[in-house]
């Protein structure tokens, strides 16, 4: 019994050519869900036109798209500049508790009532809002200086190409080659899918889980 139990306390587990996705040289599948602050460091946007104007009290920007077309990832690297400031998902059916923080990102700013946005409004502190709702009108009468970013068309197969492939250097294991995505499938999943980069990530989720060898997609 003794034996036994020091023989499993020295076990070195199953070798690493038996982890998941070592044949692809990936520590994980790179599209599966990053951490918040990855997605931040993952986001191929340049988020310094909106950066400076969110240094002002009273100034909100509106980022409207579908599910999907890349609002909360908008959100996180423009927050990424804001150490100090605060961001925040609305949960579907959640009274929230919003941080005192500025700037402040609201994600999902249409699932917050009408007497919860109103106390956000009180503050007058910037506002990065993520929405599928125009709330233009509401944010002027509170005396707010408006901007509404439109995000549906904002993915093109250039851009698509960049994020795909650095997601798959994030999850690199080590030195050599590894799977790429070329341009013609950017293209093609751009024709396919438009900005919809969930719908994107979540096919190739399901092709990076079934393939069987190191090859480009």
């Amino acid at each position: 019994m003794h034996e036994m139990s020091r023989v499993s306390t020295t076990d070195p587990g199953p070798p690493p050519t038996a982890l998941c996705f070592a044949h692809l040289n990936l520590r994980r599948n790179p599209f599966g869900e990053p951490q918040r602050e990855e997605r931040a460091a993952l986001a191929v946007v340049d988020v310094s036109r909106w950066v400076w104007r969110l240094k002002r009290p009273g100034v909100a920007l509106q980022f409207m798209a579908p599910p999907g077309h890349g609002k909360t990832t908008t959100l996180l690297a423009i927050m990424a500049h804001f150490p100090q400031g605060a961001y925040l998902h609305v949960e579907e059916g959640r009274r929230p508790w919003i941080p005192r923080a500025e700037p402040l990102a609201i994600d999902e700013w249409d699932r917050l009532s009408r007497r919860w946005r109103r106390r956000v409004l009180r503050r007058q502190v910037a506002l990065a809002l993520g929405t599928h709702e125009d709330f233009s009108q509401e944010l002027l009468c509170a005396g707010y200086e408006v901007e509404t970013v439109w995000l549906k068309d904002a993915v093109d197969a250039d851009r698509l190409w960049e994020i795909l492939n650095r997601r798959i250097e994030w999850a690199r294991r080590g030195p050599g080659p590894v799977p790429r995505v070329g341009r013609g499938t950017a293209r093609a999943l751009v024709a396919r899918f438009g900005g919809n980069l969930r719908a994107i990530e979540r096919l190739l989720y399901e092709q990076f889980q079934h393939l069987g060898e190191l090859r480009d997609v």
